[in-house]
């Protein structure tokens, strides 16, 4: 590879149109290096929206300044390329000793086929030799995200004086909404930190099926069955008179009725860690009833922000080596339960958009560059 390379880049050019274009890269710089993808996970909770035409920033203007989303230009508009926060790459030309050729490393540059990093504006983790290279996809960022939600319900119980990514959940009662790669990682996180029980609570009997497969216990919330999973809970789980539920929620499904039901789960006074992405109206969040009469705590688990007074001591590198242990310890039933799908990046146009119209239903879907390379 040169600096002549061509990149293949998957770019939306309008709601519902994906393809693949070509972009020359840019040479490469003293300190730099270059990468070939080896596999790309596609996040369909946040790229789907993009696909759907629905992500927020697509209709306004965010001002970081303010933290606000304001009327104006939107902040993206099509075509939208290089999206995606999963990738993981072979080092094929370095000029840095940050970094040694013919390493695989875990990185956030979007569904491209090569790419040309800066090692002091890009962020990388190496991996380990003992890592299956597919799980490297969660390793800069899904994995870190999820890690960040432990960390908010550690930060809560413990404020500063966190010192186990595990410090909120050890001992507790768990529930996770949503059976999706985020509810399932942070599920792991869950059981791996020594939670006393954790219930997955989704409307899907297939994802509830993989999320026992990983080791937690289900409850369907599809509105079939005879008992509400709140009152089962509760029912289940009692700390005291008048004191039953979830010692701590974590919201991982993008809808409404998901975080309803995750406060309804919640005991007295307990507190819902939110790591969802919400592109629609909350109505049927009735702030009047259980978040007032209980006195609970909704927090926002956002990956660009660990809780104040962490920063210092949980950056986004200890969140990275925190996913790699959890990679080693839990990898073997990831790889086989989460890992639904693995396509040639040829395919990706017809990956998003089956996903966006729901043709195809996946849990995890990775692109990589030989199909034959998925078993890792």
């Amino acid at each position: 590879m040169t600096s002549e390379t061509v990149s293949t880049v998957l770019s939306i050019e309008a709601p519902g149109e994906v393809c693949l274009v070509e972009e020359k890269l840019p040479g490469l710089p003293d300190g730099g290096f270059m990468v070939a993808t080896t596999h790309s996970g596609v996040s369909a909770g946040t790229e789907l929206t993009y696909v759907k035409g629905t992500n927020p920033y697509l209709g306004a203007s965010w001002d970081p300044a303010l933290g606000l989303f304001m009327e104006g230009t939107p902040s993206v508009s099509y075509p939208v390329r290089g999206i995606g926060y999963m990738q993981v790459g072979f080092v094929v030309e370095t000029r840095t000793r940050a970094v040694p050729e013919g390493a695989l490393v875990a990185m956030a540059y979007g569904h491209r086929t090569a790419y040309v990093a800066d090692p002091m504006t890009d962020r990388f983790v190496e991996l380990p030799d003992d890592l299956d290279p597919v799980l490297g996809v969660y390793v800069a960022h899904m994995g870190p995200i999820c890690a960040n939600g432990l960390l908010h319900a550690a930060h809560d119980l413990h404020g500063p004086a966190v010192r186990h990514l595990g410090d909120g959940v050890r001992g507790r009662r768990v529930a996770v909404v949503g059976a999706g790669v985020v509810g399932l990682l942070t599920t792991c996180f869950a059981l791996s930190g020594g939670a006393a029980e954790v219930v997955v609570v989704d409307e899907t009997p297939d994802r509830l099926a993989v999320a026992a497969a990983l080791g937690a216990d289900v409850l369907a919330a599809d509105g079939l069955s005879d008992e509400d999973p709140a009152v089962t809970l509760k029912r289940r789980w009692r700390h005291g008179p008048n004191d039953r539920g979830a010692d701590v929620v974590f919201q991982c499904r993008g809808q409404a009725r998901a975080l309803a039901l995750g406060l309804r789960l919640l005991r007295p006074q307990g507190t819902l860690v939110d790591l969802a992405f919400y592109t629609q109206g909350a109505q049927e969040v009735r702030l009047g009833e259980e978040f007032h009469h209980n006195g609970l705590t909704v927090r926002c688990a956002q990956i660009g922000r660990v809780p104040r007074g962490l920063a210092h001591a949980w950056d986004r590198e200890r969140l990275s080596h925190e996913t790699i242990a959890l990679l080693r310890e839990r990898g073997g039933r990831l790889r086989e339960h989460v890992i639904t799908d693995v396509v040639g990046f040829p395919d990706a146009p017809r990956l998003l958009t089956d996903l966006a119209a729901r043709r195809l239903q996946s849990v995890q879907a990775v692109l990589c560059d030989e199909v034959e390379d998925e078993g890792g």
